[in-house]
């Protein structure tokens, strides 16, 4: 349990650092395509087009988030496989946390009374996860939900990703929504992954498992970054911190045997809902001041969670 919980907090903080450099990129980015007056940086509905989408890609800050989102995939793998999922993505989400103190320093965001607030009652509510949390419960699903999760992931990524960018500057929500999902899908995949313990490569490869960790950490990576793009829509990160830790969780509960303590369910379950409504308070409360210093949409990224 506690190597699980130092993995899953260290996930997050990969997380929380990488998020704030991708903003970083994406927003130098944007300043540099304005300023030589671009005309292909957008699509007709007003979303990034997808050579903005690569050129913010391509710098050196998100690189670096890239990385540290990778160090992160590997560290929130270890810690899917080590946790229930209702404590290991709600402690991963809780990068917001991260994000917002670095967005501090630097993208001179000023944070309200009420984020600080809701960042102290997120805290408080990953202790009462991890009190309550009892022993997770097992990596066995039948293959048809193998199958099922990849399709439905490689499903709401594919049509959710085009209706994003018919939506332009709208499709902040759905974005963060589709991104949540498709680190959720991740978490999930990496807990019913075959092949794993004891290795063997040919049921690893060929458990459609596999394929939707892929597909969901590279899509849920891919519309982030669409994300980070759009601008300072209310919700959009409060919806991505609920399609990762409320759908992952109910699946770790419903169907894999996660469970908390003897005795302390309700502590387990006040301390998933406190997370969740502080999580959504963070983006809230501070979604105004976020986009408050001016520009163009892009020109002012909503700082999106994983």
């Amino acid at each position: 349990m506690i190597i699980g919980l130092v993995t899953a907090v260290a996930a997050s903080a990969c997380y929380g650092t990488g998020s704030v450099l991708q903003a970083v990129g994406s927003r130098r980015s944007a300043r540099e395509e304005a300023a030589k007056g671009a005309t292909t940086s957008t699509t007709e509905h007003g979303g990034p087009s997808l050579s903005s989408t690569a050129k913010a890609a391509v710098t050196w800050e998100f690189i670096t988030g890239t990385v540290l989102d990778l160090i992160g995939f590997g560290l929130g793998a270890l810690a899917a496989r080590l946790l229930p999922l209702f404590l290991s993505q709600t402690i991963i989400s809780a990068n917001l946390v991260i994000t917002a103190v670095l967005s501090i320093k630097l993208l001179g965001i000023r944070l309200k009374q009420l984020e600080w607030a809701s960042i102290g009652v997120l805290c408080s509510a990953l202790v009462l996860l991890a009190v309550s949390a009892g022993p997770e419960g097992g990596h066995h699903a039948a293959m048809a939900f193998h199958w099922w999760l990849l399709i439905i992931i490689t499903v709401l990524l594919a049509g959710g990703g085009l209706l994003v960018r018919r939506m332009g500057s709208k499709g902040a929500i759905v974005a963060g929504l589709l991104s949540g999902l498709g680190f959720g899908a991740l978490g999930v995949g990496v807990r019913i992954l075959n092949g794993v313990e004891p290795f063997d490569l040919v049921r690893l490869v060929s458990d459609p498992a596999l394929y939707a960790i892929l597909i969901g950490g590279l899509g849920g990576m891919y519309v982030h970054t669409v994300a980070l793009q759009i601008g300072s829509v209310n919700g959009a990160t409060a919806a991505l911190v609920v399609g990762e830790t409320v759908l992952p969780g109910a699946v770790g509960v419903l169907w894999l045997g996660d469970s908390s303590k003897a005795g302390l369910g309700w502590l387990g379950v006040a301390g998933f809902l406190l997370a969740v409504v502080s999580a959504v308070g963070v983006a809230y409360f501070g979604q105004d001041t976020h986009g408050a210093s001016g520009g163009t949409p892009a020109d002012q990224p909503e700082l999106a969670h994983k």
